[in-house]
């Protein structure tokens, strides 16, 4: 086994870097989850999340991963045999279709191009067809961590109203929120989802429902078998215990306490043109290389391509899985695999969350490397591509 120095340039597409300042927050003793202390520290940490969604609304915090939070929405907004309706715009919209049919839901994808964000008028032309209002909410995933395509979220609101349709919008931000602007309540969206280990900048295992008034009257009339989940339970105002179901993750809320600082102090807008220009300049090398003709951005549209990742298809000639290999184990770099139906012709950059230019640097060039000593036709000079970039004025 070679012995690898210096630290893992990791750039998957979650979990991401956890800034010093995270982890040294969590590197905190326990404290009494029931005392006055700690449940002010929560009540402040719950009206704070509302700024990171930029709703009025509520959040639950679970302790889970970004699946977790799929299933707390589907559960506490929907009933068994209810229908729902997912634009298909990569992987993990079929995937929380996939859960929801565990639950007795039933989904229908509405078809779509993995390369392309979803057309706003195909959903409104599907709900208008839906004239006895039988599906009860559109699952609509805002940025796809497998296809590297942002849609447009206050685009699909206005074609369900266009419709006139009740469904609820619920929208996956679990590779969006804090690496593009999102707005809840502007956008008219029922139910966000979310997680914190990607742009939040935590570890893996918080997960969080954000929930306006509209979904909170529906919930009351779900019949969808919950525990955990459930809404009802956490808002116990005379419980605080209830607030996390049990015990609370108090070292995971210590470090998303510092995050939230730290996003703070770097301005919500900032973070989004930091994320902007870094995937700016990451798509610019990609761009070089594939002057070469084996590899093309995924994503076909330059307004629908991710702040968050970028996923890069690879000619059938070669093997994209053979680059991660020879990336990691030749220079410690962390990338991501292909996923779904994409999953044998394509890996993925991430770039988001606690990053900066010497990383983007780091991680062209490590890649430049390992396309050489895979063989795969690559026109050189991605790193020179990403530094004109990140030098404009």
């Amino acid at each position: 086994m070679t012995v690898q120095r210096g630290w893992n340039f990791l750039q998957t597409p979650g979990p991401t870097n956890i800034p010093n300042r995270v982890l040294n927050a969590m590197h905190t003793p326990a404290v009494e989850f029931a005392g006055p202390e700690f449940q002010a520290f929560c009540t402040s940490l719950f009206t704070d999340l509302t700024t990171l969604f930029k709703t009025d609304g509520r959040v639950f915090i679970y302790a889970a991963n970004g699946h977790g939070a799929w299933e707390a929405a589907l559960t506490n907004s929907l009933s068994p045999g209810d229908k729902v309706l997912i634009p298909e715009t990569g992987r993990f919209g079929l995937s929380w279709g996939d859960m929801g049919r565990t639950l007795q839901i039933e989904p229908e994808i509405l078809p779509n191009d993995w390369r392309s964000a979803i057309d706003p008028a195909d959903v409104e032309a599907r709900l208008s067809a839906d004239t006895n209002h039988e599906i009860k909410a559109v699952l609509l995933v805002h940025t796809d961590t497998a296809t590297g395509i942002t849609c447009d979220v206050a685009a699909v609101r206005a074609a369900m109203d266009a419709a006139n349709h009740p469904a609820l919008l619920m929208v996956d931000t679990i590779a969006s929120l804090m690496t593009t602007d999102f707005r809840m309540d502007e956008w008219g969206v029922d139910v966000t989802v979310a997680a914190g280990q990607k742009g939040i900048m935590l570890p893996p295992g918080l997960a969080f429902c954000a929930v306006n008034e509209k979904a909170l009257e529906v919930h009351k009339t779900s019949t969808m078998p919950r525990g955990y989940w459930d809404w009802t339970y956490r808002m116990n105002e005379e419980v605080f215990y209830m607030a996390f179901c049990g015990t609370a993750p108090e070292q995971l809320l210590f470090g998303l306490r510092a995050a939230i600082d730290m996003l703070w102090e770097e301005g919500f807008d900032n973070v989004f043109a930091r994320h902007a220009r870094l995937s700016s300049a990451v798509r610019a090398g990609i761009d070089t290389w594939a002057e070469a003709g084996a590899l093309e951005l995924f994503a076909r549209n330059v307004d629908e391509r991710s702040n968050a990742v970028t996923a890069i298809l690879v000619d059938p000639a070669y093997d994209p899985v053979h680059v991660r290999n020879i990336c990691r184990e030749n220079f410690n770099l962390a990338l991501g695999n292909g996923l779904g139906k994409v999953a044998k012709e394509t890996f993925r950059i991430g770039h988001m969350g606690d990053l900066n230019e010497p990383m983007v640097f780091g991680t062209l060039a490590s890649v430049e490397a390992g396309l050489k000593l895979a063989g795969v036709p690559y026109k050189s000079g991605g790193v020179e591509a990403a530094i004109e970039v990140l030098t404009a004025s």
